[in-house]
Formats: structure tokens, C-alpha cells, sequence
């Protein structure tokens, strides 16, 4: 679908950046930003990747390879977002990955790798795009609903998840005279190749998914299509009056 078929979508005429935007909730995201009107830079980690996520996108997408962890790759990405849009409306910080070990298990390598990727590629996502956005622009962070948790060998990915979250509050604060507003969503239980991503063994991840499903009032794990409308509403202009929060999207997991 192209703009042009849908010119009263809910983003229609608004340009968008989604990282980690080949698979999971990042690809379902571009694919309903589209569907609504918007054009969309994706970026993933392979030129493979990136070319199978825009052959299913159609023209309305362009991409970029790049990883969230490393400060050069996201100065291209505002190169390529400002050759391909000049400005843009929605930024979507969803790169991320998890790291999971008991306390004893984690060396300086672990440990570097998951806060590079989910906070320091986060904060310098937001900093790099910064000066493209316009006035009104949504910026989203993926945080996670583990960040209100607790759980053996969570530490570091619980962690770097707390620290997007308080990013929405600081950063919302710090924008909010640029007429920027920025806010948070904590999925809960998604099944996405972000496990398959992580270090957590398919059973370990089942066993997971199994008892987070059962603690949540809805009783099962949400889909990346649920993900992807709540961060519509949030690029929306539906959600005008709506910064520095976090949009819990878990099926209830977090709240009980």
C-alpha cells in the first residue's frame, strides 16, 4: 500500500524512523505506520535483512544497515533520514536485545554489549535524530515490562529496560519546549526472534513465556500486531496530550 492509496490514515504525510525495524514488533510497526499514511526508514543489522523487510514493505520504506551499539552507524542513519525526508515526525527506538545470567556469570563483555545496545544506542539514537525532528514530533522508546520485575538472571536486561523508561521521563521534560513529546512502551511477553537473538535457551524461554502467560490477567502472551498499534496511537496525533509516560502493553503482567 502507498501513500497515496491511504491519504487520511492516522499518520498520513508523516515521516518515521523505526530501529530494529526488519523483524518483530519493529517490521509489524513499519508495516501499520505505512498502512496509515506514513513513509518509513527502517534500520537492522544486515543488508539481507533490510532488503527482505523492504520487499514485503513496498515503496513506501527505505532502510538503512546499521547496529543501535555503535554511535557512527546512527550518524549514516540521520544522513540517509535527512536525504530521504528532510524531516521527520516519528522516531521509534525499538533496537534491542537481551542478555541473561546469574550475577556470578556476567563479565565485563556481557555486561558492555547489553548497555551499549539498550541504553547507550537508545540515548545516541535519540541525540543523533534530534536535529531532523519537527515541532510536534513522537518520539517512542521500547522499554519492557521487566523493568518493574524482578527475576534470577535478569539483572542486566531488567536494568538497561529501567533505564529507557526513566530516559522517557528526563528526555520528555527536556523536549517539551521543542513541542516534542516522548514517551515509553514496556511490551510484556512477545514471541519474537529477540529471544532467539538472546542468550536464553529456547526451554528456558518457554518455561518463561509459560509463567508469565498464567501471572497475567489475560492469561497468554500479546502478538507484535497489539505492539505495533499501541506505538500507532502513540506516533499519533491521537495521543497529543500524552508525554513521558510508559504504555504498558502485557497483558496485565505488571499490574497485579
Amino acid at each position: 500500500m502507498t501513500n497515496a492509496t491511504n491519504e487520511q490514515g492516522r499518520l498520513a504525510g508523516k515521516t518515521a524512523i523505526i530501529t530494529g525495524g526488519t523483524t518483530g514488533i519493529g517490521f509489524e510497526t513499519a508495516r501499520q505506520f505505512i498502512a496509515q499514511g506514513a513513509r518509513v526508514l527502517i534500520t537492522g543489522r544486515s543488508q539481507d535483512k533490510i532488503d527482505s523487510a523492504l520487499a514485503a514493505l513496498g515503496e513506501d520504506a527505505v532502510g538503512v544497515v546499521a547496529n543501535s551499539a555503535h554511535i557512527s552507524d546512527l550518524d549514516n542513519v540521520a544522513v540517509a533520514a535527512e536525504q530521504a525526508f528532510g524531516k521527520v515526525d516519528i522516531l521509534f527506538a525499538n533496537a534491542g536485545n537481551g542478555v541473561f545470567a546469574p550475577i556470578p556469570d556476567v563479565d565485563e563483555a556481557g555486561y558492555d554489549h547489553q548497555f551499549d545496545l539498550n541504553v547507550k544506542g537508545v540515548f545516541f539514537t535519540v541525540q543523533k535524530i534530534l536535529p531532523l525532528l519537527r515541532r510536534g514530533a513522537s518520539i517512542i522508546l521500547t522499554a519492557s515490562s521487566v523493568h518493574t520485575k524482578g527475576a534470577p538472571g535478569g539483572s542486566l536486561y531488567f536494568a538497561s529496560k529501567a533505564a529507557v523508561r526513566s530516559f522517557a521521563r528526563t528526555m520528555a521534560v527536556e523536549l517539551a519546549g521543542a513541542g516534542i513529546r516522548v514517551n515509553a512502551l514496556s511490551p510484556g511477553i512477545v514471541p519474537t526472534k529477540f529471544f532467539s537473538n538472546s542468550n536464553v535457551g529456547e526451554g528456558a524461554y518457554g518455561q518463561f513465556e509459560e509463567m508469565a502467560g498464567k501471572a497475567a490477567p489475560l492469561g497468554r502472551a500479546g502478538t507484535p500486531e497489539e505492539m505495533a498499534q499501541a506505538v500507532v496511537y502513540l506516533a499519533s496525533d491521537e495521543s497529543s496530550y500524552v508525554t513521558a509516560t510508559d504504555l504498558s502493553v502485557d497483558g496485565g503482567w505488571a499490574q497485579v
